[in-house]
């Protein structure tokens, strides 16, 4: 069963198209490992939300400079194959806000990974970008 709550905005099928786009170029990006790409996605500060592993959640902003330096190190260096397989559900809040939730297969090398996580994206000037990241798991890392 999903539940989507009601966020009084109805998103219009460009709405839909635009953010779908903008998911399947990030997972293109990700997946040839071009973090500078990605990082050209997203509006800095960016917001990351998650938890530790003594259970506390955790919250940081990065600026690119960290963004960069963090996801070279987490995505490698591009020398293994990595595919991405993702459910996504949009909430829109208006025509500029969407709240993600992803539910993603990640094969990286052979081994496979599930993956749950939300994305706050906002558009300006007509282009998405993610400007908040929430998944848990990673608070340590913050």
């Amino acid at each position: 069963m999903t539940f989507l709550p009601d966020a009084g905005y109805v998103p219009t099928a460009e709405d839909r198209a635009s953010l779908a786009a903008w998911f399947a170029e990030y997972d293109a990006q990700s997946a040839k490992r071009d973090v500078q790409c990605m990082a050209d996605m997203a509006v800095f500060p960016l917001n990351l939300v998650s938890d530790d592993t003594a259970g506390n959640a955790r919250s940081a902003q990065w600026d690119r400079e960290q963004y960069l330096a963090t996801m070279t190190q987490i995505m490698g260096d591009g020398s293994e194959d990595i595919t991405f397989e993702s459910t996504r559900t949009p909430v829109f809040l208006s025509p500029a806000l969407a709240v993600v939730f992803s539910d993603s297969t990640m094969t990286m090398d052979g081994e496979t990974q599930q993956l749950r996580y939300a994305d706050i994206l906002v558009r300006r000037d007509g282009k998405w970008a993610f400007q908040t990241m929430i998944q848990g798991g990673w608070g340590d890392n913050l």
